[in-house]
C-alpha cells in the first residue's frame, strides 16, 4: 500500500500543433460538450491521450488528429516539440501535455469525429494582433482567477492552448 508520501506520476497527452504553410495558419477545434471531458466545450488542439498501441507521444499526437479532424500526419511533417505544460488552476485536472509542431504545405481538408464540434484556421497574424491578446476572468469554486487569453470571434483560448499558442508565436 503506498505510502502518503509516494507520488503518482500524472498522466500524459499530446497535441498537434498543425500549421498550414499557405497561409500561415493554425488549426484550433473546439471539443464537443461532454459530461465526462473536463475541457468540454474549450477551444483547443487536436490531441489527447495515449493508446497503448502508439509507440511514443508524438504517435499518440498523430492518431488523434487522424481520429478527431480527418488530417493524417507523418512523422516527417514534425518540425519538432514544444515545451511541456500542465494546468495552472488549483481545480484541473493534473496532465502532463506534450505539443508537437507539424507543417503542411497547405490547409487539408477536415472530417471532424465527435469529439470535435467546430475546427477551424486562425492566421497566426491574427494571433499577434495586440487586439485580440487580454486576460479572461473565470470564478471557478469561489474564486476569482484571471488567465491570459485569445479572444476570438470564434471563442475564447485560454488555458493550456494559450500557454502553447503564445510561445509558438514567438518562435514562427
Amino acid at each position: 500500500m503506498p505510502g502518503r508520501h509516494d507520488t503518482v506520476t500524472p498522466p500524459r497527452a499530446a497535441v498537434a500543433v498543425v500549421l498550414a504553410r499557405h497561409t500561415e495558419s493554425v488549426l484550433l477545434i473546439r471539443r464537443a460538450e461532454r459530461a465526462d471531458d473536463p475541457w468540454s466545450g474549450h477551444i483547443g488542439l487536436p490531441g489527447g491521450r495515449p493508446s497503448p498501441a502508439d509507440a511514443d507521444l508524438l504517435e499518440t499526437a498523430m492518431r488523434e488528429t487522424s481520429e478527431e479532424v480527418g488530417i493524417e500526419l507523418d512523422r516527417v511533417h514534425c518540425l519538432g516539440l514544444l515545451d511541456q505544460v500542465s494546468p495552472r488552476s488549483p481545480f484541473a485536472h493534473v496532465v502532463f501535455v506534450q505539443p508537437y509542431v507539424f507543417l503542411l504545405p497547405k490547409r487539408p481538408p477536415l472530417m471532424l469525429s465527435a469529439e470535435v464540434a467546430e475546427a477551424f484556421w486562425v492566421e497566426l497574424a491574427e494571433l499577434r494582433d495586440p487586439a485580440i491578446q487580454r486576460e479572461m476572468q473565470i470564478d471557478l469554486r469561489g474564486q476569482h482567477l484571471t488567465f491570459p487569453a485569445y479572444h476570438l470571434p470564434q471563442g475564447i483560448v485560454w488555458g493550456l492552448t494559450e500557454r502553447i499558442l503564445t510561445p509558438l508565436l514567438e518562435l514562427a
